[in-house]
């Protein structure tokens, strides 16, 4: 039996995603049995900072949080796009207030801090944006990964191999079944 054999995660998805923060955790949590949908603000193909395509299964609006374990959220420069998409935000508000995995790497953390999803929890990010975090009441520390219930924070690619890692204890702690009956 595959570790995440019954697990359903969305990974967002913009114009300018960094390749390694989407790349890796996609493939990663494939590799152990999740289902993952790739879900952008249009159901269209997106390019990273290099240029590498991407297709969004659906649109942010197409989506319900019900449906889903988590999200992971990748960094590059498409979280500042992301945030701009009412629909992206609105689906990781409503994700974390359901108690499901909310995943972000680098300056990902600007997309829970447009959900206002920050306020008193443990994390990270690329100290870039550690200001802006703390701002909207995070509490930052400067660690590879960082587990504060439903939120796994990291801040760099180099923090991949234990950014995934830490996603999939946090998803096997919490998701039995259908991702209705984990909320």
């Amino acid at each position: 039996m595959a570790l995440l054999e019954n697990v359903r995660l969305a990974i967002l998805v913009e114009d300018l995603y960094h390749e390694l923060e989407f790349w890796y955790p996609r493939l990663r949590m494939v590799e152990a049995g999740a289902t993952v949908l790739v879900i952008g603000p249009e159901r269209k193909e997106y390019k990273s900072k290099l240029g590498y395509p991407v297709m969004a299964d659906l649109r942010a609006d197409e989506v319900e949080p019900r449906d889903f374990h988590g999200v992971i959220i990748p960094g590059g420069y498409a979280p500042d796009k992301m945030r701009n998409c009412e629909a992206l935000v609105g689906f990781v508000r409503d994700l974390d207030s359901q108690g499901a995995l909310i995943a972000q790497i680098c300056h990902a953390g600007w997309v829970p801090i447009s959900a206002g999803i920050l306020k008193g929890k443990r994390c990270t990010s690329y100290k870039a944006i550690r200001d802006d975090m703390v701002n909207a009441g995070g509490l930052w520390e400067d660690s590879p990964v960082v587990v504060d219930g439903n939120l796994v924070s990291s801040r760099r690619p180099e923090d991949l191999p234990a950014f995934c890692k830490a996603i999939m204890e946090v998803l096997q702690a919490s998701s039995a079944g259908t991702p209705s009956s984990s909320a």
